[in-house]
């Protein structure tokens, strides 16, 4: 199950796969041009998902220690008003948690069973 202490960044396994090789995730295009990493809640996940990655295959969702990004990590209004958590600096991989693959099945991504459906 997610907890408070975990955000979630979505991204390509390409970015991943270059972020395991450099020890550190430094964001994807839209991050870069935003001026900060893009993550989601536990509840903000699927909507994410939904409306930024629709229809893209060969995606992973990482699970970070909110506790390990410490004030880097910014919780700002963004979507409808609702807060979104930002990172302002680069995302060490030993703040991630675990990595699974977002799996489309008929055109959705498919969660872990640890991202509880609608909240």
């Amino acid at each position: 199950m997610s907890t408070e202490d975990e955000v979630y960044k979505i991204c390509s396994v390409a970015e991943w796969t270059v972020a395991e090789e450099r020890g550190v995730f430094e964001g994807s295009a839209v991050d870069h041009k935003d001026g900060f990493i893009h993550f989601s809640t536990g509840a903000q996940a699927r909507e994410t998902a939904a409306k930024h990655f629709a229809g893209q295959a060969d995606l992973v969702l990482v699970a970070v220690s909110v506790s390990a990004l410490g004030s880097a990590l910014v919780f700002e209004p963004s979507r409808g008003g609702a807060l979104f958590p930002h990172l302002y600096g680069v995302l060490p991989l030993d703040a991630a948690l675990w990595v699974a693959p977002l799996p489309l099945e008929n055109g959705a991504h498919v969660f872990p069973s640890q991202i509880p459906d609608a909240l």
